[in-house]
C-alpha cells in the first residue's frame, strides 16, 4: 500500500474540486430535475456512489491504484462499525419503547402541561420532549405539531409563532436524542461516539434552548388569548390504548444513569432494550394481544421491522409507528455510500487537497469553525439536504481538525449546530418543505421564530471565538483511554 501512495503523483486541486463538483452537480440534478427521486428513494447513496466512480477515474488518472483506493475504501467502513451497530440498536429501541408504552407516556404527561399563559415555551417543552423520546423532528411536528398549531390559533397566537416554537423544541430534542439519525450521523462522520457527542454538544445547546424560552415566554405575554386548551380527547386515546403509568419511566431513566456510568453505548442501549421488552410484557400485555396471538412476534416485530399501533385519532397514528432495526437502513447505506465516497476521496489525495486549500483562508480555530459552519449552511441550500450538509463537511474538515490538535467532537458538534437545525430554514430544502406543508405555515412566516434553529450557528461561533469547551486532542484521547477501561 505505500508502495501506491509513493507513485501517485499530488493532485491538482482543480481535479479534488472537480469530484466535489460531480458530486454537486448530480445533487442538484436530483432536485431541480428528478424531485429528489432520480434513484427513488435511495437517490442520495446512489449519487455518492456515482461520485466515488467519478472520484476513481481521477485517482486512475493520477496512478493511484485500485487496490489502494479500496484499501482506504475498507478502513472507512471498519471506522463506522460501532456506530452502524448503535443506530440499529436505536431503531430496536424505538419500537420496543413504542411497544413498551414509554414513548406514548411521555407525550401523555407532556399534554398536562398546557396552558394559555405559559403556552409558547409550553409548547417548545412538548415538541422536545416528543422528539427526545422519538428521535425525530418530522415525526413531532407531524402529530402533536399540527395539533399545538391548530389550538394555539384558536387560542389568538399567529400561526407561524406557534410554528416557530414546534420546530425550535422539535430540533432541539432530534439533537439530542441518542434515537435521532443525525445524532448517530454527525460522530460517525467525525470519528467520535455517540454520548460524547451528546454531552459535548449540550455545551452549547442546552443555552441556546434556554433563551429560546425565555423568548417564548416573554411573546406568551404579550399576546391577549381566548378559550382553553383541550387535549382531553387526545389524552383519553392515550390512556385507552395503552397502560399509562410514571413507572414507566424507569426504563429512560436507566438509560440515562448508565450513560452518566459512563457504560459503553451498545451495552446502554441494549439494557434500554431489555428492559422495554420486559415492561411491555408486565405492562402492555392487552395491547399486544390484541396486535398479535404470539407476544414473541409482536416484540420481534418492535425490534426488527414495523410496528404500527392503531388509535381513534389520525395523529397518534402516525405517531404510533416504528421502524426498528429495518426503519435505521436508509441512514446506515447512506454512512456506507460516504464512507465509499471519503475512502476514495482520501485515496487520491482529495481531501487533504481541499482541507489544505481551505485550512489557507481558515488558519485560525475560529476560522476553521466558521468555515464548517459556512459549508454546512451552503450544503444545505445547495444540496437540499440535512444528511449531506452534516456526511460532506464531516469528511472534509475531520483531517483538519485533527491537524489543528482538535478533538473530533468539536466538529461533530459544529455539525450539527449548523447542518442539522439550518435544514428547516431553507424553503427548498426537504426540511424546511416538509415542516411547511405538515404545520400548514410557510417558511418566511415561522423563519423569525424558529429561534432555536438560527440561533444554534451562532452559538457555536461565539464558543469557537471565546475557546469555551474547545476540547483539544490529547485530553480526548486520554478520556477514551479512561472510557474503554
Amino acid at each position: 500500500m505505500e508502495k501506491s501512495r509513493q507513485k501517485r503523483s499530488e493532485l491538482r486541486l482543480s481535479l479534488a474540486w472537480l469530484s466535489v463538483g460531480f458530486l454537486m452537480l448530480l445533487l442538484a440534478c436530483n432536485i431541480f430535475f428528478a424531485g429528489g427521486a432520480m434513484f427513488g428513494d435511495y437517490s442520495n447513496q446512489w449519487i455518492l456512489l456515482l461520485a466515488s466512480g467519478f472520484a476513481v477515474l481521477v485517482g486512475l488518472s493520477n496512478k493511484v491504484t485500485v487496490p489502494f483506493m479500496l484499501h482506504e475504501i475498507v478502513s472507512n467502513i471498519k471506522s463506522v462499525g460501532v456506530p452502524i451497530l448503535i443506530l440499529f440498536l436505536v431503531g430496536a429501541l424505538s419500537g420496543t419503547w413504542l411497544l413498551g408504552g414509554i414513548i406514548p407516556a411521555m407525550i401523555y404527561y407532556g399534554l398536562q402541561v398546557l396552558s394559555p399563559p405559559v403556552f409558547l415555551p409550553a409548547s417548545v417543552l412538548i415538541a422536545a420532549v416528543i422528539s427526545l423520546a422519538t428521535g425525530s423532528s418530522w415525526t413531532t411536528s407531524a402529530t402533536v405539531g399540527v395539533a399545538l398549531v391548530g389550538i394555539g390559533s384558536a387560542l389568538g397566537f399567529p400561526a407561524g409563532m406557534v410554528a416557530g416554537a414546534v420546530i425550535s423544541g422539535a430540533y432541539f430534542g432530534d439533537k439530542m436524542s441518542p434515537l435521532s439519525d443525525t445524532t448517530n450521523l454527525a460522530p460517525a462522520m467525525a470519528g467520535t461516539d455517540l454520548f460524547t457527542h451528546i454531552k459535548y454538544m449540550s455545551y452549547t445547546t442546552v443555552p441556546t434552548f434556554l433563551i429560546t424560552l425565555l423568548v417564548f415566554g416573554f411573546l406568551s405575554f404579550q399576546i391577549e388569548t381566548t378559550g382553553t386548551a383541550d387535549l382531553s380527547n387526545l389524552l383519553r386515546i392515550i390512556e385507552n390504548t395503552f397502560y399509562i403509568t410514571p413507572w414507566l419511566f424507569a426504563v429512560p431513566a436507566t438509560v440515562v444513569l448508565l450513560i452518566l456510568l459512563k457504560t459503553k453505548p451498545i451495552m446502554a442501549l441494549f439494557s434500554g432494550v431489555l428492559m422495554a421488552a420486559i415492561f411491555a410484557f408486565f405492562f402492555q400485555s392487552e395491547l399486544i394481544e390484541s396486535l398479535s396471538g404470539s407476544r414473541l412476534k409482536t416484540l420481534l416485530t418492535a425490534v426488527f421491522t414495523d410496528l404500527q399501533i392503531e388509535t381513534e385519532s389520525a395523529a397518534l397514528n402516525e405517531l404510533f409507528g416504528s421502524g426498528g432495526m429495518k426503519g435505521m437502513l436508509w441512514t446506515v447505506l447512506l454512512i456506507l455510500s460516504a464512507m465509499v465516497f471519503g475512502g476514495v476521496m482520501e485515496a487520491i489525495g482529495a481531501l487533504s487537497k481541499i482541507t489544505e486549500s481551505l485550512l489557507q483562508i481558515a488558519d485560525t480555530v475560529f476560522g476553521l469553525f466558521a468555515s464548517t459552519v459556512l459549508s454546512c449552511l451552503g450544503l444545505n441550500v445547495i444540496a437540499s439536504d440535512q444528511y449531506l450538509a452534516i456526511v460532506i463537511p464531516g469528511k472534509m474538515f475531520k483531517k483538519a481538525y485533527e491537524e489543528k490538535g482538535l478533538a473530533p467532537e468539536n466538529l461533530s458538534r459544529t455539525l450539527e449546530d449548523s447542518g442539522t437545525v439550518t435544514s428547516v430554514l431553507i424553503p427548498w430544502n426537504t426540511c424546511g418543505a416538509y415542516q411547511s406543508s405538515v404545520l400548514g405555515v410557510s417558511v418566511s412566516d415561522y423563519l423569525v421564530y424558529a429561534i432555536f434553529n438560527y440561533l444554534s450557528p451562532f452559538t457555536t461561533l461565539f464558543f469557537a471565538a471565546l475557546q469555551i469547551k474547545i476540547r483539544q486532542l490529547y485530553k480526548s484521547q486520554q478520556h477514551i483511554k479512561r472510557y474503554s477501561r
